[in-house]
């Protein structure tokens, strides 16, 4: 495994600029959001995909940055999906050196018998997983759990929720459970797939391709993906500017009596 100083000597003069890039996105989020305190255990949810690779490596970083101690444990889910590679992830983090803890749980048999054929499993299979990886948490005292969404995924939750859910919600960058046990954080939040995807060459980490929900056809998220990229292609920066908006809420101009007291509104009275 390369060092760091090896790694940046090594980049042309805009790929430098990616990393250092991706490195002040996450550390802006971490501190406009306070994701981290000192004595944090910090479980980072590794999938081997490129998000929670990327997420690991900068969580890494941060951890040598902060100016107070935290702790990190990477942890995998393997799901036992036909032909997955399950050396992999044990050898990379072992070369990297990172707390590791693998947990075997066969819930792809589950979501296969109980979703039919044609319908999309992300739901059953998402909650299945988080049910998991909370009740791991548990059981090693973890304060906060890590996961590898990025501003598209966020941008993207939008969307599929206002135009298919008929409501106003996202992913926020940090959040409590409805059980008020776990403090979730998405360290990756300010960085676009994109860059991450470019970052992930960089440093060239042993992808492990999913065969389940990935690779389903006429999926909504597909759907809205295509459409977001479909607008920065005519309009630059719109997605920005959309992701913009989701940190610039006006309670009072949109229409939730339970957000904002519309009902109890004094009359203007003119003079």
């Amino acid at each position: 495994m390369l060092s760091d100083e090896i790694f940046l000597s090594k980049l042309n003069p805009e790929d430098y600029k990616l990393v250092m890039r991706l490195r002040h996105q996450v550390g802006e989020l971490m501190g406009n959001y306070q994701l981290l305190a000192e004595g944090d255990k910090v479980m980072v949810c590794v999938s081997g995909g490129k998000d929670s690779y990327t997420m690991l490596d900068m969580m890494l970083y941060a951890q040598k940055k902060a100016p107070f101690h935290f702790d990190i444990i990477a942890v995998n889910l393997d799901q036992k999906q036909p032909d997955y590679p399950e050396e992999i992830l044990p050898a990379y983090l072992k070369e990297l050196g990172v707390d590791y803890k693998i947990i075997e749980r066969d819930t792809y048999s589950i979501v296969k018998e109980h979703v039919p054929e044609g319908k999309t499993m992300c739901s059953l299979c998402s909650r299945m997983r988080r049910g998991t990886l909370y009740g791991v948490a548990t059981e090693l005292g973890i304060t906060k759990l890590a996961l590898g969404h990025h501003k598209d995924d966020i941008l993207e939750t939008f969307f599929l929720n206002m135009l298919f859910a008929g409501k106003l919600e996202a992913m926020p960058p940090k959040y409590k459970t409805d059980n008020g046990e776990h403090i979730v954080i998405r360290p990756l939040s300010f960085c676009r797939e994109k860059d991450i995807e470019r970052y992930s060459v960089l440093r060239k980490f042993p992808i492990i391709p999913c065969n389940l929900c990935g690779s389903q056809p006429n999926m909504q998220r597909k759907v809205i993906k295509k459409m977001l990229q479909d607008w920065d292609a005519l309009h630059p920066n719109r997605s920005e500017i959309i992701f913009t908006s989701l940190q610039n809420v006006h309670p009072s101009h949109l229409m939730d009596k339970n957000l904002h007291d519309f009902i109890h509104l004094k009359d203007v009275i003119n003079t």
